[in-house]
């Protein structure tokens, strides 16, 4: 057995955290995902930024407990039996640690980068994590207490369901994979087959599927439910009605087969369903749900009337004037009237999503609270219940809620997070107008803008603070105070790099070690210098086309250069590796054509090491 056992206690100062996704106070819980006790009585609750889980009492409505964890607590699981609990901690050097019902760590096991999503297969003997850095999904024997298998998915799995038979674990892979620049790009669901531990197949999602978040397997095997938004990428971005820019969606997948089943939108035709999260199903199977972690809200959709009238396109059927075939339904706007109801919370940032019997509870982010609504009332009324006491909000944090809250938006379309999820990037490109019509760009990750000016890739925003407000006013198409953007700003300012799943103990590999000196020698050092790894300098590297071509771009960041794949200001190149060996035009890009094979892959280690 390859598991650490330690004293209740000594959790507390077992390790360094150094892998938030961004600086907020650790004085709030910032709740991010929950689960039930078997018998319904108790959830438990990770509260993100306070290193704790909440023991919440669902009969006195109040947290009775709070088990300290040494790392983010990312995801929670509770065993059939009622213990352990199994937290992911959310570090570089991931763990998982078992605690007993009481908060006693039991034992902690070593997994992958950042790891989340942690799921128990049906008879509680093998517990599944998805690495979402490393791009892997750990299989741990829980009675061995070791990973027995790691499987590699696609990219960046950020949630995972097994089916009631145990026999297919189906994972959401967060970003696309692949070039920006073509007629396609979409992330895909990976389908594992458990017994031998390999992927046995991939679904892709509609054009445009980005930011996966969260599934789920209907109570009676039949339907995998997957939210993400769906975005309309290949349009200019001049206005935001009917989903123009972004659509927020729920794909479903047959779990049985594997096979694509169609995609239908949250939204309403005037109103937009921002940046929808954690999914459940009612026990009985009658409703899935949604959370809204943009517009603070659920979905509450009728599964077998949708099921029915998705048959009835199936069978040649139109079924409105917008949806005459199977093909139509991810882009109709009203495909979910009179099947769908929104109850509005009181809380803010609603992500994680668990469901006892019709009782739905939403883990509220920014509000530090619990939405709590009966799903199948005729008038619903949801209660809020507080984890914390109300304390005034610091800049940063506000700044972080401003961020991810579609209030701020023109008909509640998206915010930004939903094309920067995680304040990074989408993997899409989008034409907007600040640089002329028809010329698309990749979306850029907002780690270090404000210390790397300018902005953009052809540096048409002098610095951060001007490319913020214009984004409000811009993408969003609103007018707020200049106190939002100020704040906004702050939290940008906050961000820090995760250190990349390339480092070994935290230090470059031997390869990446040899390609440092490969990145001196062959010029890359000079317009990428450390520590921002920028000059802060505009080149024609003979990469521009069309209306772009002869034009000089802002020579980008290379830290977080890991995560934040297409490359280039269209996206053209999908991987580090293609950015030297089809985009480098007489060598203007580094001099790379004299490298070895071995050295190029020195050099790639190297950067994504940064």
């Amino acid at each position: 057995m390859n598991y650490r056992v330690l004293a209740r206690g000594s959790i507390v100062a077992a390790l360094l955290l150094t892998c938030a996704f961004y600086a907020t106070a650790d004085t709030y819980p910032s709740p991010m995902m929950l689960a039930p006790s078997p018998d319904g009585a108790t959830l438990y609750v990770c509260a993100y930024t306070a290193n704790q889980i909440l023991v919440v009492d669902a009969a006195s409505q109040t947290a009775t407990d709070a088990y300290d964890l040494p790392a983010p607590p990312s995801g929670v699981v509770v065993h059939p039996s009622g213990a352990p609990l199994f937290v992911t901690g959310d570090t570089p050097d991931g763990r998982v640690y078992a605690l007993d019902a009481d908060g006693a760590l039991l034992y902690e096991l070593a997994v992958g980068h950042s790891p989340l999503a942690p799921t128990l297969s049906p008879d509680g003997a093998t517990l599944f994590v998805c690495n979402r850095f490393d791009n892997t999904v750990s299989f741990i024997d829980l009675e061995a207490g070791e990973v027995v298998t790691e499987v590699a998915v696609a990219r960046e799995p950020v949630a995972a369901a097994v089916t009631p038979d145990g026999a297919r674990l189906f994972v959401a892979n967060h970003l696309p994979v692949g070039p920006a620049d073509g007629d396609f790009i979409a992330a895909e669901v990976s389908v594992i087959d458990v017994a031998t531990g390999t992927v046995s197949g991939s679904v892709l999602l509609p054009n445009g599927s980005s930011s996966l978040r969260d599934l789920c397997i209907s109570p009676d095997g039949a339907y995998v439910y997957i939210t993400h938004i769906l975005s309309r990428y290949q349009l200019p971005t001049t206005q935001l009605e009917r989903g123009w820019m972004n659509t927020n969606a729920l794909s479903i997948l047959n779990a049985r087969t594997g096979e694509f089943v169609n995609t239908v939108l949250l939204d309403d035709v005037s109103r937009g369903a921002a940046n929808p999260w954690g999914v459940a199903c009612t026990d009985d199977g009658r409703y899935v749900c949604v959370a809204h972690a943009g517009t603070h809200e659920i979905s509450v959709i009728e599964r077998a009337r949708m099921h029915m009238k998705l048959a009835r396109l199936e069978a040649g059927e139109s079924v409105s004037s917008v949806s005459r075939t199977p093909a139509d339904v991810p882009n109709d706007l009203s495909f979910l009237v009179g099947l769908r109801r929104r109850i509005a919370l009181d809380g803010n940032g609603p992500r994680g999503l668990a469901i006892i019997g019709t009782t739905a509870y939403a883990a509220e982010y920014f509000s530090d609270s619990l939405g709590v609504v009966d799903v199948t009332a005729e008038y619903p009324r949801p209660q809020q219940w507080l984890l914390a006491g109300e304390a005034p909000m610091p800049i940063v944090r506000l700044g972080e809620k401003f961020f991810n809250d579609a209030d701020l938006c023109f008909q509640q379309w998206q915010s930004c997070a939903s094309c920067h999820p995680d304040v990074r990037a989408d993997g899409l490109n989008w034409d907007l107008l600040n640089d002329g019509i028809g010329n698309p760009k990749n979306t850029k990750s907002m780690l270090l803008s404000h210390q790397t000016p300018p902005v953009m890739s052809l540096g048409v925003r002098s610095d951060a603070e001007m490319a913020v407000r214009a984004g409000i006013k811009f993408i969003q198409f609103a007018v707020r105070p200049e106190e939002d953007a100020v704040a906004i700003d702050e939290f940008l300012k906050s961000l820090k790099p995760v250190p990349s799943p390339e480092l070994v103990d935290g230090q470059l590999s031997e390869a990446a070690q040899r390609g440092k000196e490969i990145f001196k020698q062959a010029g890359c050092a000079e317009c990428h210098p450390a520590p921002l790894y920028t000059n802060l300098k505009s080149y024609d590297l003979g990469l521009g086309t069309g209306m772009d071509a002869d034009k000089e771009f802002d020579t980008p960041t290379l830290v977080e250069v890991w995560r934040t794949a297409p490359y280039l200001h269209d996206g053209r190149a999908a991987t580090l590796h293609d950015v030297f060996t089809d985009h480098n035009p007489d060598d203007k890009h580094g001099h790379t054509s004299p490298l070895t094979d071995e050295q190029l892959d020195e050099l790639v280690a190297y950067m994504r090491s940064l």
